[in-house]
C-alpha cells in the first residue's frame, strides 16, 4: 500500500525496518531536492539529446573555446580530506550486507558502495543498501551466512565512498506530484540525510562518486545540490567531497570545467575505463569512419585510451586532485590456477603501468586483487599517500587524439560476437534476478560491460562489418549465435532469459541506438 506525505508518494512495499530510511523528515528532504532540481536535471537530459544529434550530424567534440581562460588559469580544489588522501587500492561493489563487510575490511584504502552500476536497483536492493551502509557508519553492520558464517567489521576499516544512480535515471517507486523521482538525488539524498552527521562525529565525511556526467553543467547541478543539502542541514559547504567518473567522451573534453564547478567539493578524476568505451560508441555510432573490434583487444594501451589517461592525470595533478585509475575485474579461481597465474600477471602489469602514468590509485573488483594491486603502487608511492607532484607537463592531448578509435590489428571475430552476445544475455538476466555484480568467465562484470556487449553487437549488425573469416554479422547470424548460446544456459534453469533475450533483441535490432540498456530493462524489473 502506498505511503503518502503531501506531495510525495511511497509506492514500495514498507518492508520491517524501511520506515527508518523513509522517515517523514527523509521524505521532506527527498520532496525539496526533487522539487528545487529535477527541472534542471531534465533541462540537461534534453540538452544531451541535443548533442547526439549534433555529433550525428557530423560536429564532432571540441575543446570548449568559452571556457579556454578557465582551463589556461592557475586554481586548484579544495585541500583533500585526510582520510582520503591516501587511495592506492580501492574496491568496488554493490550494497549488500556482505559485499560491504568483506570490503571494508579487505585493506584497501577505499570502497566505493554502489548504487548504480554494479547495483540491480530493485526496490528491496535499494532501501537494504541504505540500511546497511548506515550501519556500517555507525561500525554496527554484521552478516551470518545460511550456511552460519559469520562477518563482522574489523577495527580497521576502508574509507567509505558511496556512487548513486545516473541524472538519467528515476526511482520508480517514489513519485513527487506524481511523476517518478530523480535516481540521482534519492540514493544522495538518503546516504546523506541519514549519516552526515554520524560520519563527521567519526572525523569522515559524506563522500561520493559521481557516474555518466557529460558536460560541467551537469556537475554544476550537482554542486548546486550539494550546497543545497549542506544548508538545509546546517553543515558547512565542502563538506562533502565528490570525485567525478570520467566514463564519456564529452566528459573527457571538459575534465578541467568539471573540476572548476566542484571546486570546493572535488576530490579528483577517475578513468572509467568500461563506460568510456560504450559512451564512444554511443556517441559517434553514426560516422562512418568509427568502428571498435573485439572488446578484448581494445585495451588500455591503445591510443584514444592513452591520451585520455595522460590528460587525465595531467589535469588532475595540475588541479591538485586524485587522478585514480580503472577497474581491474578478474575473480580468482579456487580450481584454475594456470588461469590464475595468467591474469595476475596482466593485472600487475595493469597497474604497474597506471602507477608509472602518474595515477594516485586503481580500482579492483575482488579483496584477493588488493595486494597485488598496492603492491605495484608501493613501488611508486612508497611512503607517499599519493604523487600528485608528477605533472606530466611534457603531455599535450589534442581533440583528434580522443577521437582516434583506430586499433592497430584489430578485428571482429565470431569469437567476439559470440562473447558480447553470451555476456549480455548472463548479465541481464541476472540483473532482472536482482544481482548486478556478475560473475562471467572469471570477471566481475557490471552494466558497463553489458552496455558495450549491447552497443557493438547493434553497430556491428548496422554496418554489416566483416568478421575475419569473411561473413557478415547480420541480424540472422546474431539470431542463430543468440539461440545456441540461449540454449546452453537454459540447460539447467530457464530463469530470466527469455526476458533477457527480449530485451537483448529490442536493443541489438532497433534501428536507433537505444541510449541505456538499463532505461528499457527497468520497466521489467520486479521487486525480490
Amino acid at each position: 500500500m502506498a505511503a503518502q506525505l503531501g506531495q510525495i508518494t511511497v509506492k514500495g512495499a514498507l518492508k520491517p525496518d524501511f520506515e527508518q530510511i523513509l522517515s517523514p523528515e527523509a521524505l521532506q528532504f527527498l520532496l525539496d531536492l526533487q522539487q528545487t532540481f529535477n527541472s534542471r536535471r531534465k533541462e540537461l537530459l534534453a540538452q544531451r539529446s541535443k548533442r547526439q544529434a549534433e555529433i550525428n550530424a557530423g560536429k564532432f567534440p571540441q575543446f570548449l573555446s568559452e571556457t579556454e581562460k578557465l582551463r589556461n588559469d592557475n586554481w586548484e580544489v579544495a585541500a583533500c580530506p585526510a582520510d582520503l588522501l591516501d587511495r592506492r587500492v580501492e574496491i568496488t561493489g554493490p550494497v549488500d550486507r556482505k559485499m560491504i563487510i568483506n570490503a571494508l575490511n579487505s585493506g584497501a584504502n577505499v570502497f566505493m558502495a554502489d548504487f548504480e552500476d554494479s547495483n540491480s536497483p530493485t526496490w528491496s536492493n535499494n532501501i537494504e543498501g541504505q540500511l546497511n551502509l548506515r550501519e556500517a557508519v555507525k561500525k554496527n553492520l554484521s552478516f551470518t551466512s545460511p550456511e552460519g558464517k559469520s562477518y563482522k567489521l574489523k577495527e580497521q576499516l576502508a574509507t567509505l565512498v558511496v556512487r548513486p544512480r545516473g541524472w538519467h535515471l528515476v526511482e520508480k517507486n517514489v513519485e513527487v506530484n506524481g511523476e517518478a523521482i530523480s535516481a540521482s538525488l534519492f540514493d544522495f539524498g538518503l546516504y546523506f540525510y541519514h549519516n552526515v552527521h554520524e560520519l563527521l562525529k567519526r572525523n569522515s565525511g559524506p563522500y561520493f562518486y559521481i557516474p555518466k556526467l557529460e558536460s560541467h553543467l551537469e556537475a554544476r547541478l550537482w554542486n548546486d545540490v550539494f550546497n543545497f543539502a549542506q544548508d538545509a542541514l546546517k553543515i558547512p559547504r565542502g563538506t562533502i567531497r565528490v570525485t567525478v567518473l570520467i566514463e564519456t567522451i564529452l566528459a573527457a573534453f571538459e575534465m578541467d570545467e568539471i573540476l572548476y564547478e566542484l571546486k570546493e567539493h572535488a576530490s579528483g578524476l577517475n578513468a572509467g575505463r568500461w563506460d568510456y568505451m560504450f559512451s564512444m560508441i554511443k556517441k559517434l555510432h553514426n560516422d562512418p569512419a568509427f568502428m571498435l573490434p573485439d572488446r578484448a583487444s581494445v585495451t588500455m594501451t591503445v591510443p584514444f585510451m592513452q591520451a585520455y589517461c595522460n590528460l587525465l592525470v595531467q589535469t588532475c595533478h595540475r588541479r591538485k586532485a586524485h587522478a585514480m585509475g580503472g577497474m581491474s575485474a578478474f575473480i580468482p579461481s579456487r580450481r584454475d590456477l594456470e588461469l590464475n597465474e595468467r591474469a595476475m600477471t596482466k593485472v600487475r602489469e595493469d597497474k604497474q603501468r597506471e602507477a608509472g602514468l602518474g595515477f594516485d590509485g586503481t580500482w579492483v573488483a575482488h579483496p584477493d586483487l588488493v595486494p597485488i594491486a598496492k603492491a605495484e603502487f608501493d613501488k611508486i608511492l612508497q611512503s607517499r599517500p599519493n604523487q600528485k607532484d608528477k605533472l606530466r607537463q611534457e603531455v599535450s592531448v589534442q581533440a583528434k587524439e580522443l577521437l582516434d578509435a583506430k586499433v592497430d590489428g584489430g578485428t571482429v571475430t565470431e569469437a567476439g560476437l559470440t562473447n558480447n552476445i553470451s555476456v549480455a544475455l548472463q548479465y541481464i538476466e541476472s540483473w532482472l534476478r536482482g544481482t548486478g555484480a556478475v560473475a562471467i568467465y572469471n570477471l566481475m562484470e557490471d552494466a558497463a560491460t553489458a552496455e558495450i556487449s549491447r552497443a557493438q553487437l547493434w553497430l556491428w549488425i548496422k554496418r554489416a562489418t566483416k568478421l575475419e573469416d569473411g561473413r557478415q554479422v547480420t541480424k540472422e547470424l546474431y539470431q542463430t549465435i543468440k539461440e545456441k548460446e540461449l540454449q546452453e544456459l537454459t540447460k539447467n534453469s530457464s530463469g530470466h532469459f527469455a526476458q533477457a533475450a527480449k530485451i537483448l533483441d529490442q536493443l541489438v535490432l532497433a534501428d536507433t541506438f537505444a541510449e541505456f540498456l538499463t532505461l528499457p530493462a527497468y520497466e521489467y524489473l520486479k521487486d525480490s
